[in-house]
């Protein structure tokens, strides 16, 4: 196992953790951006299988927040504004009148402080930053810490950690885009996905939750035993059509089974398992994927990638349904999401 560190563009720097069998994991020092995730196939070919951009000066703008660390909240916060007792909080809105991932400074735009560090069966880095009070709207001064780790066992381990001086929210997550073809060699309409989620939220025309949860029975949301992602791209329901005929709506997870989701791509043999404590993800299909744009192995275009944001759920802010995303001071946020790969020989 080992670590290499390489200078980028003369301001940032990239880590690649690398383990015994082959698999390597590359982060930035900016955004916490995975800009690469390397692992075999069944016949041992060693490719990517999250979406990178071919040139390191599009993560300065980076619309899509391809593999960033996303934060102070993951996700659409209603109207930009939430109500902490008597007192309203205004962010900055980017999202038409809403707040997305963070607003337009949040945690995918900022140099995180990194250290990495080995032992004899991982290697990782660790990322901090200190976020003052009122940074993008928020209340509190919070101290975050995100730390990836890479282990033989072909694990990626996503640790969150957060205090902060006086209450707030958060709900950090990664949002990487993954395509187990390798190498973007196909879209991501045959994964097959499985979910441990019998119920899914509601999105208005805005794409923000309703507040309304709804059973996945019989409709395109159920993954309980498994589907191609296609199935809902061909979907006309109302929930598909509205975020760009796919998915982009957060699965409340059963929490019944040691993993909440398992993808495999069949013509790779590659499979992807997902473990958290976290009560709920967000599956973005990329919908609303440009196309056209140079990325690392090919161009990109809708449907080329899947996003599993495990987090806490931006609609407990406005809805008493979901379990709260509040940090009073003095609590810890602690979250973890363990991704492991693995392939068919």
């Amino acid at each position: 196992m080992n670590i290499s560190i390489k200078d980028i563009l003369g301001k940032w720097q990239e880590f690649t953790l690398n383990n015994d069998y082959g698999m390597s994991v590359s982060v930035l020092n900016y955004g916490g951006i995975i800009t690469k995730i390397l692992v075999a196939d069944q016949s041992g070919e060693v490719e990517n299988v999250v979406l990178s951009y071919r040139n390191y000066e599009d993560y300065e703008s980076n619309p899509h927040f391809l593999g960033t660390i996303v934060g102070r909240v993951a996700g659409r916060i209603k109207e930009s504004s939430f109500q902490i007792d008597d007192k309203v909080y205004h962010l900055e809105a980017n999202n038409g009148p809403n707040h997305l991932h963070g607003g337009p400074q949040g945690f995918h735009q900022i140099i995180w402080e990194a250290k990495p560090f080995q032992t004899d069966n991982e290697v990782g880095l660790r990322l901090t930053h200190k976020s003052p009070d009122g940074e993008g709207g928020y209340p509190g001064n919070m101290e975050v810490t995100v730390t990836y780790t890479l282990t033989n066992d072909n694990q990626l381990i996503l640790d969150y950690a957060a205090t902060t001086d006086q209450p707030t929210p958060i709900a950090l997550t990664n949002h990487s885009y993954f395509n187990l073809s390798g190498n973007l060699v196909s879209t991501v309409h045959n994964h097959l996905v499985t979910i441990d989620s019998s119920k899914f939220v509601e999105l208005d025309q805005n794409l923000i939750p309703t507040g309304k949860v709804l059973d996945v029975e019989e409709t395109p949301f159920d993954f309980r035993q498994g589907l191609p992602l296609r199935t809902g791209f061909n979907d006309s329901s109302k929930q598909n059509s509205i975020v760009g005929n796919g998915y982009d709506h957060y699965f409340m997870f059963d929490h019944s089974k040691a993993s909440v989701v398992t993808m495999e791509e069949p013509t790779s043999g590659r499979s992807m398992t997902i473990q958290t404590n976290q009560p709920g993800m967000v599956m973005y299909t990329s919908n609303g994927l440009d196309e056209g744009v140079s990325l690392a192995e090919n161009t990109s275009e809708k449907y080329l990638g899947v996003c599993f944001e495990t987090q806490g759920s931006p609609a407990s802010l406005h809805h008493d349904a979901f379990p709260t995303i509040l940090l009073k001071g003095g609590e810890r946020y602690e979250q973890k999401t363990i991704f492991t790969f693995s392939a068919i020989k």
